[in-house]
């Protein structure tokens, strides 16, 4: 895995100068890539990259040039079937001077042009200069498992792996998005591609662009289709599935480095873990648990061991508390604008234990997007059921004893799932969904903002706009289908991807998703939502097919998710810390929200009248984000070790 970086500077700058810059944006990517650096100057063009080596440890370095030094490339990812078109390229003449994936790419440009995406399987983000067509051509593979950031301001082009790059360029314009700062609090994400700066924006997953002298073009290359097939009985696809799945898990092992596993206790890292025993040794298996004051909380470590015992992998557990000296900061510095998927907290400590043993984890991620596993799914389902109820009832007598129902005071979402379900099961289709998956209240949602930042506000309105939008152009028939594939294009990308990568990647540890091979996605669309949620029971048909692999505990348990007890932390051990960081005074610094209604937040979260933590936990990571990035320094992320608060972390 790596860091990539380019400018294209529009005015005129000497090399000495384009080196400096390049330099700079590069340097700022080193912990994606500690192994090795690289660069190029060509009129006004400069490529840098930072390695993490993988494949070819040797002779990988890059960028990376074929045979008459016409073209270039920079990559970040792994393509898992370049062997297959390495040997037809050399069959057809082309001269490889290296054994990488990267190379491979390069040589397919100059046999199909831009086209080549449609071959590659794999993760990857790359940028190819074409020196006779004066152009570079850039890719981000299909899921958006792989970052790609740009910024086309007056005077120059520049991408980068990160943002931090782009902010170490020449373009550092730091002004805020308005519908991305409001989506961030729609969502504790902003998506694709939206940034909260407005000069700088993502890449579509699926999506290539092209930029010459000038004129930059995005466009689709890929996208998904639901279309079940019903000819099929359910045994069919159960054998389809599981053989797709045991390849897609057997070319992620390709590997010269150590390579292991994040073991979250369910079903789908579990299934991963299954499928990559048989090797040449014990899998390593990596596991976070959580302490301090948790009340009823309980994490899935149990399960994780009942896994592990039975293919007897190299088991690793440790356990994350709530002291969080530094862990916010290291966290926003991972990604450079706000990111509030709590999540991030097992993801960063399970990548840095991870890394103290291997350079390449394979994770379960993808498996619910693909299998119906949240309960919004279900939810979802439901809703269409009680829209049946007359409208008096459903909209005037069960929200008003559903609002008085105390949250659980063991930090459980069932009750606030429950209010959330009553909040947006009278809407049409997508708004249902959109109110499933918002993440703030809707008493607090419109009065949030302070009356001087009114556009923030308005911008709430265009959030619901482009998600419905996404929503109905979906190609689908089915609701559930189309529910699966708007979490394919925002959520599952540019959340639980970003989060994995970013944490991942600050530890310089790479991290492959088996469920996520495009193939396996493209035939999981062909299977009717009714074998995927069945009588209810989410995962129905992924979990007849992995039955005989995991024991029957992993099998029949609640899904816990690879997230901690935030809930009752922010009523206990963070409470103090929370209360400073929101208090009056540093929310004055910028002014955007009411101090008022950020304490009735609190209030009512504290009190158990409402489970507030996403958006306290929103907040806070906007306000460490404010503090470092615009009111305070200009940071880039340090080195992994420099982030690691071991405070936070005790032994299993």
């Amino acid at each position: 895995m790596c860091g990539i970086a380019g400018i294209y500077s529009e005015r005129r700058r000497d090399s000495r100068q384009l080196q400096q810059i390049i330099q700079a944006m590069t340097r700022s990517l080193r912990h994606r890539g500690p192994d090795d650096e690289g660069y190029h100057i060509e009129g006004p063009l400069a490529l840098g990259h930072r390695r993490l080596s993988i494949i070819d440890l040797q002779a990988g370095h890059q960028p990376i040039f074929n045979e008459d030094r016409s073209a270039c490339i920079v990559f970040n990812g792994e393509i898992y079937n370049y062997r297959d078109i390495r040997a037809e390229l050399t069959r057809s003449g082309h001269r490889f001077t290296t054994q990488s994936d990267t190379e491979t790419i390069l040589h397919a440009y100059e046999e199909w042009g831009q086209e080549c995406v449609g071959r590659l399987n794999g993760m990857f983000a790359f940028c190819i200069w074409d020196r006779p067509a004066e152009t570079l051509f850039i890719a981000r593979d299909r899921l958006g498992e792989k970052p790609l950031f740009f910024s086309h301001q007056k005077g120059f082009f520049a991408f980068a792996s990160e943002m931090k790059a782009l902010l170490a360029g020449p373009g550092d314009d730091r002004r805020l998005d308005e519908e991305a700062l409001a989506s961030y609090f729609t969502f504790s994400y902003i998506p694709a591609p939206l940034t909260v700066y407005r000069n700088i924006r993502k890449l579509l997953p699926g999506h290539v662009l092209t930029y010459r002298k000038g004129f930059l073009r995005t466009r689709p290359y890929w996208d998904i289709r639901f279309e079940p097939d019903r000819r099929k009985k359910e045994k069919d696809f159960i054998g389809e599935f599981t053989e797709l799945l045991r390849a897609s898990v057997s070319a992620r092992l390709m590997s010269e480095v150590p390579l292991g596993a994040f073991q979250s206790g369910g079903i789908d890292s579990s299934t991963v873990v299954a499928l990559m025993n048989g090797g040449s040794g014990p899998v390593n298996t990596f596991t976070i648990g959580f302490g301090g004051d948790i009340g009823g909380f309980d994490d899935e470590r149990r399960y994780a061991r009942l896994v592990a015992d039975r293919y007897g992998t190299n088991h690793s557990e440790q356990e994350v508390l709530p002291r969080f000296d530094g862990l916010l900061e290291a966290i926003v510095r991972s990604f450079d604008e706000p990111f509030a998927d709590d999540a991030t907290v097992p993801s960063y400590f399970v990548s840095q234990m991870a890394r103290r043993r291997v350079t390449v984890a394979l994770s379960g991620l993808g498996g619910d997007e693909l299998f119906c596993g949240y309960e919004r799914y279900l939810g979802f389902r439901l809703g269409r059921l009680y829209a049946g109820i007359p409208r008096f009832i459903r909209d005037r007598v069960i929200p008003r004893i559903i609002d008085a129902l105390p949250e659980s005071s063991s930090g459980g979402y069932r009750v606030n799932h429950l209010k959330r379900f009553v909040r947006s099961a009278g809407d049409d289709a997508a708004r249902q969904y959109f109110g499933f998956i918002t993440k703030i209240n809707g008493k607090y949602r419109s009065r949030l903002f302070s009356s001087e930042c009114s556009q923030y506000a308005s911008a709430l309105d265009a959030v619901e706009e482009r998600f419905a939008r996404l929503f109905n152009a979906a190609p689908a028939e089915d609701p559930l289908d189309k529910v699966l594939y708007c979490d394919l294009k925002t959520y599952l990308p540019e959340d639980i991807l970003a989060c994995t990568d970013r944490l991942s990647m600050c530890h310089s540890l790479e991290v492959r998703v088996p469920f996520l091979d495009h193939t396996l996605v493209e035939y999981c669309a062909t299977i009717p939502p009714e074998l995927k949620m069945k009588w209810f029971r989410k995962k129905y048909l992924l979990k007849k097919a992995v039955s005989g692999l995991l024991p029957k505990p992993v099998l029949a348990h609640r899904k816990q998710g690879f997230v901690g007890p935030m809930t009752r932390w922010l009523q206990t051990d963070m409470k103090e810390m929370t209360q400073k960081t929101l208090s009056p005074r540093r929310l004055d610094r910028h002014g955007l929200f009411k101090p008022a209604v950020v304490e009735r937040l609190l209030s009512d979260h504290y009190n158990g009248r409402e489970v507030n933590d996403t958006t306290i936990w929103s907040l806070l990571i906007f306000q460490t984000w404010f503090d470092l990035y615009i009111a305070g320094d200009r940071p880039a992320c340090p080195p992994a070790e420099q982030t690691a608060p071991p405070a936070s972390l005790k032994q299993a």
